[in-house]
């Protein structure tokens, strides 16, 4: 029988801190020490990107508080999606966790300590490495597509748990080059353009990744009756993508139902205007990964 982990309850997806919280306090440990002793062959093997591969896709990818290390099916499921395309070049990830204007970049040097953005959970969520190679070819490459102005980088920065939290079940053995973007702002209009501005890199075989969730109501944690309202949220956006009504997801706060329970603020949310911006055609997306947590939707999106 697996150890288990006592992790302070929570009122939060991200800090647990509350005495009143929907996770579970107690979770089997090691299930990412399973997944690497598992499946470092095959991850370091796993198919490189070439050319004749065409552009990778653009994801949205619903990213995991740290507790989500040690769950075998989040971690599966997350695995599974990377290993269903060509391992990318690089990644460029933009997530729920770092908003800053005008737009930044993370330490791209090899081993850039990750920025642990979170508190009350165990301790052993800040010691699991994820030293990613050296990006700072991808960093000028950045640089050069977001314009004249320049684009600070935080060399001190590492990645933050919306983006190290997804990377390291997607790609364990930590071989693929990554830079974070921060959020210009939270206006969908900024990341839809950020998301166009990036577009040329799928064809590098560059990989443009936005995380954040679906859905991300603490309300329905309280009263699970309104998860019919995150459902709803839930289904209007797989449907608005499918007849790639961009107008729609950017207005989403006026078009979409359940909006003001799914997303009471919008960081979570934006981060899917990334990758419909940086999509050839969003009504090519395809859902990757479709499950309701504790009342909120986990669907991570791919994107043509």
């Amino acid at each position: 029988m697996k150890e288990l982990i006592s992790i302070t309850t929570t009122s939060s997806m991200d800090s647990p801190n509350g005495p009143t919280s929907p996770f579970p306090s107690r979770i089997p440990a090691a299930a990412y020490d399973d997944l690497l002793a598992r499946v470092l062959p095959q991850a370091r093997e796993q198919q490189m990107w070439n050319p004749s591969d065409g552009p990778t896709p653009s994801l949205f990818v619903s990213h995991g508080a740290p507790f989500t290390l040690d769950d075998p099916q989040w971690l599966g499921d997350f695995y599974d999606l990377a290993r269903s395309m060509p391992k990318p070049r690089a990644v460029v990830v933009v997530s729920a966790h770092w908003e800053r204007a005008p737009v930044a970049i993370s330490g791209a040097a090899a081993g850039t300590p990750l920025h642990y953005d979170f508190s009350g959970f165990h301790p052993r969520y800040k010691t699991l490495p994820y030293a990613t190679p050296d990006a700072t070819d991808l960093a000028r490459r950045l640089t050069g597509l977001l314009g004249r102005t320049p684009v600070h980088e935080f060399a001190d920065r590492g990645l933050d748990h919306g983006a190290f939290i997804p990377l390291m079940a997607m790609y364990p053995a930590a071989d693929v080059p990554v830079v974070q973007l921060s959020m210009p702002s939270l206006d969908p209009g900024a990341l839809l353009e950020l998301g166009a501005r990036l577009r040329p890199l799928r064809d590098e075989g560059i990989l443009v990744l936005g995380s954040g969730f679906m859905t991300h109501s603490f309300t329905v944690f309280r009263r699970p009756e309104l998860a019919a309202e995150t459902t709803a949220f839930d289904e209007w956006a797989v449907d608005a993508l499918a007849r790639g009504d961009v107008d729609a997801l950017t207005d989403y706060r006026s078009k979409a139902p359940g909006a003001e329970v799914a997303h009471p603020t919008a960081d979570h949310f934006v981060p899917l205007l990334l990758a419909v911006g940086a999509a050839d055609d969003p009504a090519g997306a395809v859902s990757a990964i479709d499950r309701m947590v504790m009342g909120n939707s986990t669907r991570s999106m791919q994107l043509t």
